[in-house]
This record gives structure tokens, C-alpha cells and sequence, in this order.
């Protein structure tokens, strides 16, 4: 069966600092949330003051379908605070409330909470934070909550400069350090907890080295060590959909996919063109694996056949083409696109449309790869609708059946962000069978 991929830009906004992570709310109702953190590297001015200083800014939008034509996404909230290095949503709530972790340049993981006030309005508000170490950056977080199974065991992994992993509980509202141990040899970039059997850890480091953690027996020796990556490891997803299954990427521009139970070989290594700084799976398909290729874009997976032991290169089944910058943060929303989702509006020139809205710009795009049509603009230089499908080419590789033999369809909203550019992509994905080529083969 063939299937029609596409990609639809709904909104561009410049971050003004670069911006490096991006991540929706997973708790219902407020799938429509969505942060965003940047990090700048403020170099000394003068030969006394040769110290670099980094600043970043965290963002709070919200992301109206309301049917108008204006920008579908609103800024709730700015927040000057530290560098940031990376966002992670708890998948629970923590005392009725959404809490939102930072991996903060000051070595520090902050907490905030989603208030909502009486006027209506969302806003975050400081929670806690701990220092995980002197004179290092804090790199990247996970929470061990991936399963969302609502689970009063609330902790945090954390990975810093120096090469430290670090875990933390959230009791009452503070964070307490459990424990901490050196893990590489220089920095580790990344940290992440088996969703299912959250007393195992994963983390990576800048020495090429993948390594796995059992909190119950400590840290004095790693459970493996793989050597598998021939770069600096930078991503690591816990599928939360299929027990034992692991995504890594790493500088050295491969996707890799384990088994938990056997890490001397993966089950699947796919070439991504760039390297692969954040990995996300689907949250409601298992098979479905979001990258953010630095170099090389963004970029969708269908991890199906390797994941059943099929072997081979996951084959890419949606691209998103249109940053002009390293790709860093990119992340899923919950949030139903069952409707028409709204647009942003034509702006005539991009300078003055970001002076008018607060950085919510157009940008043109020139020609589409052959296997994913990516719509913005006519020939003619008007804005395509919603629901006016530009002509395209090719289809892409399709997933399962449901039980009744059905090829359901798939609507997605994403969001992405390059780093040197400093924007924020709002997009959307829409998977479904390409009915033209079905009633062909029928004939």
C-alpha cells in the first residue's frame, strides 16, 4: 500500500537567542502548552573581562485553533534566566500541577510549575531548584515518568560538563539528591531513565562511550559499555510504548535502536546525514521516532520492522526541511488535529511583520524533496490554506494495519528549533493512505 506523507508549516517566531530545546506539555487538558529555551554564549568585551557569560530565556506559548487567520501560537510568558540546555516536562502531575524541568548553564536542574489564574492565563512559576555541581553546565534531564502511570516515585536524572550523572527525587515540592558518580570521561551529554524499569539509567558521553546504570547495586561499574557509536553519544529515548526498546543517536550521524536486553548489538543502525541531538518517540504510536539531525534537519522514522527484529535502516517517512540553522529541539504534541488546524496569516516583509507581532514571521521556501511535499506558498507567492493541498510526488513506507484490516491516517502537530537562527517551527504532519494509488491498484 503506498502511503502520502506531508508537512505543513503553521508558524515561524524568532527566539532572538539561539535557540536549542523545545517541548509540549504531555498532561491533559494543556496539550496546547509549549515551551522553549535558548541558550547565548556572551563573549568578554575587553582584555580585562576575557570570561564568557552565558544567558538564556525560557518561553511559554500556547497554541490557539481557534479557526482565524492569525498565528496559531500565542506567548503566554518570557523569562530571562541562565543558559538553557535542555526541557523536560514531567509526564504526571506533581501536586495537581504540570512541573517543567531545566538543565540550567549555572549547573543547576530549576523546577517551575503551570499555574493557571483566575483571569485564565497560564503561567510558570518557580518550584525548586539544586545545584548539581560546581564550575559545570547541567546538560540534559529526564524524568522517571515516562510511562505516565502516575507513579508517587518522582525522580530525575540529570547529566553535567564534567561527565557526572546525577539522580534526584521530587518530594513536596524539593528536590533531594540521591546520588551522583562520574560516568565519563568528559562531558556527558546525556541522561535517560528505562521507562519501565526505572531503576535502570542510560547515559552518554562525549567519550563515544554508551553506558547503562542499575541504581540498585550503584554506580561503582556500569551494567554495559558500548562502544557502538564512533562519536560522542548525545541522545537517548526510553520507548514508553515497548518494553526493552532503546533509540541513541550520536555525532557520529546514526540512529541506533536496542534491545535492552542484548546492548552488544543493536537491532538497527539508520544513517541520518547529521548529527542526532535529540531522539523522540511518538507519544501514542510505538513505531514512530521524531530525530533533530543538527546538520541535516528534521527528520521522521518508522521504526516498525527493526523493532520486530526485521533488521535494516529505519526508513525515513516525513521530513522537515525548512530551518536554515543546526536542528536541536524538536518534540511531539498530544494535542488532536482532528480539525483543520489554523494558519498564520501573509505577511509582506518578514522585518516588518516581526516588529508588528512579536517575531512571528513568513518565510518562502523553494522547491520540496521528492518524497515529502512541504507547503508555504504558491507560485505565485500567496499563502496555501489549510485544506488546499499543493500538487506533490511520492508516497513513503506505511505502517500497520489495525485489526480490521484498516490503514488509519495520522495527523500530527510538531514543533522544532534551530539553534544559530534562533526560531521556533510550529508543523504539522499529516500519514495517510494516498487514495489516488489505492483506487489505481484497484482498477
Amino acid at each position: 500500500m503506498a502511503w502520502k506523507s506531508r508537512t505543513r508549516s503553521l508558524q515561524v517566531f524568532d527566539t532572538e537567542l539561539s535557540a536549542d530545546t523545545v517541548e509540549w506539555c504531555p498532561l491533559s487538558p494543556r496539550h496546547d502548552v509549549l515551551a522553549c529555551g535558548t541558550y547565548q554564549l556572551q563573549r568578554g568585551s575587553g582584555e580585562d573581562d576575557g570570561t564568557p557569560s552565558r544567558t538564556g530565556r525560557l518561553y511559554l506559548f500556547e497554541f490557539r485553533r481557534d479557526g482565524s487567520m492569525s498565528p496559531p501560537l500565542t506567548e503566554l510568558q518570557r523569562m530571562d534566566t541562565a543558559a538553557i540546555l535542555d526541557l523536560k516536562w514531567c509526564h504526571v502531575p506533581v501536586s495537581g500541577k504540570a512541573v517543567l524541568g531545566m538543565a540550567a548553564a549555572t549547573g543547576e536542574l530549576q523546577l517551575y510549575t503551570l499555574s493557571d489564574s483566575q483571569e485564565g492565563g497560564r503561567s510558570l512559576q518557580t518550584l525548586s531548584s539544586l545545584e548539581v555541581g560546581a564550575e559545570r553546565l547541567a546538560l540534559s534531564l529526564d524524568w522517571s515518568t515516562g510511562r505516565m502511570d502516575g507513579s508517587s516515585d518522582v525522580r530525575v536524572v540529570c547529566s553535567d560538563s564534567a561527565g557526572c550523572v546525577s539522580v534526584l527525587s521530587l518530594a513536596e515540592g524539593a528536590l533531594t539528591a540521591l546520588s551522583q558518580w562520574k560516568a565519563h570521561d568528559f562531558e556527558a551529554w546525556i541522561s535517560a531513565f528505562s521507562y519501565w524499569d526505572t531503576q535502570l539509567v542510560y547515559s552518554g558521553g562525549d567519550d563515544c562511550k554508551l553506558k547503562g546504570w542499575d541504581l540498585r547495586i550503584g554506580p561503582s561499574s556500569p551494567t554495559f559499555i558500548s562502544k557502538r557509536h564512533s562519536m560522542g553519544v548525545c541522545s537517548i529515548h526510553s520507548n514508553p510504548h515497548r518494553e526493552h526498546i532503546l533509540a541513541t543517536g550520536s555525532y557520529d550521524e546514526q540512529v541506533l535502536l536496542w534491545d535492552g536486553r542484548n546492548m552488544r548489538q543493536p537491532l538497527s543502525e539508520s544513517p541520518m546525514g547529521g548529527g542526532v541531538w535529540r531522539l523522540k518517540w511518538h507519544p501514542t504510536d510505538q513505531h514512530l521516532l521524531l530525530a533533530a539531525c543538527m546538520h541535516n534537519d528534521f527528520h521522521i522514522l518508522n521504526c516498525q520492522q527493526a523493532v520486530e527484529g526485521s533488521g535494516g535502516a529505519c526508513p525515513l517517512v516525513a521530513s522537515y526541511i525548512l530551518h536554515n540553522s543546526l536542528a536541536y529541539g524538536a518534540d511531539w504534541s498530544r494535542l488532536s488535529l482532528e480539525e483543520p488546524a489554523p494558519c498564520s496569516p501573509t505577511a509582506a516583509e518578514p522585518k516588518e511583520n516581526l516588529t508588528e507581532s512579536r517575531g512571528h514571521l513568513r518565510i518562502q521556501y523553494e522547491s520540496p524533496t521528492a518524497s515529502f511535499d512541504t507547503s508555504l506558498e504558491d507560485d505565485a507567492g500567496q499563502y496555501i490554506p489549510e485544506g488546499i493541498a499543493p500538487p506533490s510526488t511520492g508516497s513513503t513506507a506505511g505502517r500497520a494495519l489495525d485489526p480490521d484490516g484498516n490503514a488509519p491516517s495520522l495527523s500530527c502537530l510538531l514543533a522544532s528549533c534551530s539553534f544559530y537562527d534562533h526560531m521556533l517551527h510550529v508543523w504539522r504532519w499529516d500519514w495517510a493512505p494516498d487514495e489516488a494509488q489505492q483506487e489505481t491498484e484497484q482498477c
